[in-house]
């Protein structure tokens, strides 16, 4: 597997966060974008079925581990750190229509057009985007499908946290622009960017959980209304990334 200066860095970085349990004090905040992940499960669990499917960037297999209850064909889940992959084996194990490969996402060892739909959360912003977003297209069957999770990094409150909390991420990682977000109309069609996560993170202090809470249910739907006004979206923290291989 050949790697970059950038990837080894990226992979060092990662099984260090596996091996310490992924506990970082930033967990505590994503609760503010929980209605990413039901928006992000609910797409899955109704497109997956019978479905080739790539895992593209999978950590600890958290998240295949789920997917593969809605009934896809195969998964192939990937990831850069070895650790991460030796984890997410040892979770899945009884699956035997899931195969881990440690590769790099930049530069896979796998077939053109083989997949149905590939998805991920958290793993552009750790990449060379267009690299990455070329080997997706690559990977896709025709009208094959994406959808990925990744940080936004227009907004200037979180930026300023993430300018004093060094060590909470990876030293090259690049939260999402909207120059990034404009590129991917040169590889895919039927784009669609949805964004979330200002009022939410803002209102943080006022619920405990997203789950059942009216505090959150109201601030997410305002977050809807107001992060839908172009001049606004640059406040999200996330966005979540639907589109097609042309």
């Amino acid at each position: 597997m050949s790697l970059s200066e950038i990837n080894i860095r990226e992979k060092e970085f990662h099984n260090k966060l596996v091996v310490s349990g992924n506990d970082r004090k930033e967990n505590k905040f994503y609760k503010a974008i929980n209605n990413i992940y039901l928006d992000f499960f609910d797409f899955l669990k109704s497109e997956v079925k019978d479905k080739n499917i790539l895992d593209f960037g999978c950590g600890n297999g958290g998240y295949v581990k789920k997917v593969n209850n809605f009934g896809p064909s195969k998964i192939i889940a990937i990831d850069i750190s070895d650790e991460a992959i030796d984890y997410a084996k040892k979770i899945n194990k009884e699956n035997e229509n899931i195969e881990f490969r440690v590769e790099n996402c930049e530069n896979t060892k796998l077939k053109s057009n083989q997949f149905d739909l590939i998805y991920g959360a958290g793993i552009l912003h750790h990449l060379d985007l267009m690299k990455s977003f070329i080997e997706i297209n690559r990977l896709l069957k025709k009208d094959g499908s994406l959808i990925f999770i990744e940080p936004l990094g227009t907004n200037p409150i979180i930026n300023l946290y993430r300018m004093f909390t060094p060590n909470s991420r990876s030293k090259d990682e690049h939260p999402f622009n909207f120059k990034d977000i404009k590129s991917l109309n040169k590889l895919f069609k039927k784009v669609e960017i949805s964004y979330y996560g200002f009022f939410t993170l803002i209102g943080l202090p006022f619920y405990k959980k997203a789950e059942n809470s009216k505090i959150f249910t109201i601030l997410s739907k305002i977050d809807k209304f107001f992060l839908s006004i172009p001049l606004f979206r640059f406040l999200a923290w996330s966005i979540l990334i639907k589109a097609k291989k042309i």
